[in-house]
């Protein structure tokens, strides 16, 4: 084997060397900013779940009777902050937000309500909050995708095989979020 033989060898053997360690890095980075954006999901949610009982005691001064409601809304925070992993957290973000869209429908009822200024103000933090949520969950989801579309792509995905990666799961609304939520009132 000549020297030049030697040079081309080491030469390959350093690209495939340098190519692993660039897509290795960038995995843990992906993985990283994902478990980021998720956090952000996380914060939203926990504060969500914080304002809930303050909107409840509110309507709770104006509407007592509405003890339906009020069930399902505690319900469904308590499924929401026990919740684990992408698809539990989904399932339980959309029964949260079924719940709140009752309780706002009994607000219509209540025009005093309304008018209070502390359910004013809460209304306003809960919709700044859903505000930073939707746009977490769309940072989420676009950094899942770069990352899914990274490890499934030549050569990503042979890197991706040896280090054991599979693709992570968005956050999706459930079928039961897609729903008009219904209110009786008595």
């Amino acid at each position: 084997m000549g020297k030049r033989t030697l040079w081309i060898i080491l030469l390959v053997v350093l690209g495939l060397v340098g190519g692993y360690a660039y897509y290795h890095n960038s995995f843990i980075t992906n993985e990283e900013e994902i478990a980021g954006r998720w956090a952000e999901i996380e914060n939203n949610l926990q504060r969500r779940a914080d304002l809930i009982p303050n909107l409840v005691a509110t309507v709770q001064g104006y509407a007592g009777h509405e003890e339906k409601v009020f069930t399902e809304i505690a319900a469904a925070r308590s499924q929401l902050l026990g919740a684990q992993g992408v698809t539990d957290l989904s399932e339980a973000s959309s029964a949260l937000d079924n719940a709140l869209g009752r309780l706002l429908m009994v607000v219509e009822a209540y025009p005093e309500l309304k008018a209070d200024a502390r359910f004013a103000e809460l209304q306003d933090e809960l919709a700044g909050t859903e505000n930073r949520l939707s746009i977490a969950r769309l940072r989420y989801n676009e950094a899942v995708r770069t990352y899914n579309t990274r490890i499934r792509r030549l050569p990503g995905n042979l890197v991706a095989g040896i280090m054991g990666l599979e693709t992570k799961d968005y956050f999706q609304s459930t079928a039961a979020a897609r729903e008009v939520p219904k209110v009786e009132f008595k």
